[in-house]
C-alpha cells in the first residue's frame, strides 16, 4: 500500500518548523514511524541548492533563477527520498514543498501560478500532498512574533510588500487545493495548535 505525503505551509515566521517537530515529537512518542524531510533541502544534492537559494549573497537572483533551482532541488528529494519512502508505504512529512513555489515564485515573483502549477506536476509526478498542514497568518504579525526577519536568509530579507503576496499566493492555493488543505490559524499557543493539528491529521487518518 502507497504511503502517505503531509506537507506544512506558511509564510515566514509561523512556526511551521515548531509544529513539524511537535508532530514528530508526537509521532515517536506514539510508535508511528515516519521519515521527516525539508525544502529547500533533504538529501547532500537538494542541501548545497538550498545554500544557493537562500544565501544574502545571491541578491541578483532572477525569480527564473529562482523557481528552477527549487524545482531541481525537489526533483533530487523526490527521487531519491520522497518515492522511495510512499513506495514503501511510508509517511512523509516535509516542511514546506510545491505550494511554497505556487505562492512564492508563482504568485509572489509574478511567474504566473499556472506555469508554477504545471512545473510542480512535472517535477512532483505522483508524488502529491495527501494533506497540507497551512498556518494561516498574516507576515506582519508573523514577524512581530517572531521578532524581525533572518537578515542572513535572503528570502525572509525581502520587503513585507513581497510577503504580503505570498500570503495572497498561499490563499489562492488553499481555495484551489480546499480539499487537502488543512487551514490552522496559529494565534493560541504552539502546543493549543499541535493539538489543532493532530486532531485534524486524525479525522482525515492519516495518524492515530
Amino acid at each position: 500500500m502507497r504511503g502517505k505525503l503531509i506537507t506544512f505551509e506558511g509564510c515566514e515566521g509561523v512556526g511551521k518548523s515548531t509544529q513539524v517537530r511537535l508532530l514528530k515529537e508526537y509521532l515517536v512518542k506514539t510508535r508511528q514511524e515516519a521519515v521527516f524531510i525539508r525544502e529547500p533541502g533533504g538529501t547532500r544534492i537538494s542541501e548545497k541548492i538550498r545554500d544557493i537559494i537562500l544565501s544574502i549573497e545571491n541578491k541578483e537572483m532572477f525569480g527564473e533563477c529562482e523557481l528552477l533551482l527549487y524545482n531541481a532541488s525537489r526533483a533530487q528529494l523526490i527521487s531519491e527520498v520522497v518515492k522511495p519512502a510512499l513506495d514503501e508505504g511510508k509517511l512523509v512529512v516535509c516542511d514546506r514543498f510545491i505550494d511554497s513555489t505556487l505562492a512564492y515564485q508563482g504568485y509572489a515573483r509574478g511567474l504566473g501560478f499556472e506555469y508554477v502549477k504545471t512545473l510542480n506536476e512535472f517535477v512532483a509526478k505522483d508524488c502529491f500532498p495527501d494533506a497540507t498542514v497551512y498556518l494561516d497568518l498574516n507576515p506582519k504579525d508573523a514577524f512581530r512574533r517572531k521578532g524581525g526577519a533572518d537578515k542572513g536568509d535572503r528570502l525572509e530579507s525581502e520587503a513585507l510588500s513581497f510577503h504580503n503576496r505570498v500570503y495572497e499566493g498561499y490563499k489562492r492555493a488553499s481555495e484551489i487545493y480546499s480539499d487537502r488543505f488543512v487551514v490552522i490559524k496559529p494565534l493560541g499557543n504552539k502546543f493549543a495548535t499541535h493539538e489543532e493539528i493532530i486532531s485534524a491529521l486524525r479525522n482525515k487518518g492519516l495518524i492515530e
